[in-house]
């Protein structure tokens, strides 16, 4: 059996992949995260990506954003693999202890459309990571 941390981890390099090759430029985290937008956007629709294996998706670009903020950052996940609702309350903890949830983000994402923009939410991600812990 996976843990939830092997399978951010998994899930993340799957959905880097997957929204490279389907022409999403992610290379870069602040246009990466400008891309996971546009990918909600296009993808959150009748026959979109998004209305088919919608949680699996949600999880693993909660999974991406997480780990581009740590290779940016610093910080680690924390999982718990014996919380039935481990896959939505994964967090990442920066450095300096501020914790944030990518996975419970993109669902809010996913509701609630543009108003819960990735992007600002990397951005405020980015300003929490440089506050004294």
């Amino acid at each position: 059996m996976a843990s939830l941390y092997v399978d951010i981890m998994s899930m993340g390099t799957w959905v880097n992949r997957a929204l490279l090759s389907s022409g999403y430029h992610v290379d870069d985290p602040a246009q990466c995260m400008a891309e996971i937008d546009r990918f909600f956007d296009e993808q959150n629709r009748p026959g979109g990506l998004l209305s088919q294996n919608r949680g699996q998706i949600l999880f693993a670009i909660g999974a991406l954003i997480g780990k581009i903020a740590i290779k940016q950052y610093g910080g680690d996940w924390e999982t718990d693999d014996n919380d039935p609702q481990g896959e939505i309350n994964c967090a990442v903890r920066l450095p300096n202890g501020v914790r944030f949830f990518p996975i419970q983000r993109c669902m809010r994402r996913y509701e609630n459309g543009a108003e819960d923009s990735i992007r600002d939410y990397y951005a405020m991600i980015g300003q929490m990571a440089q506050k004294k812990g």
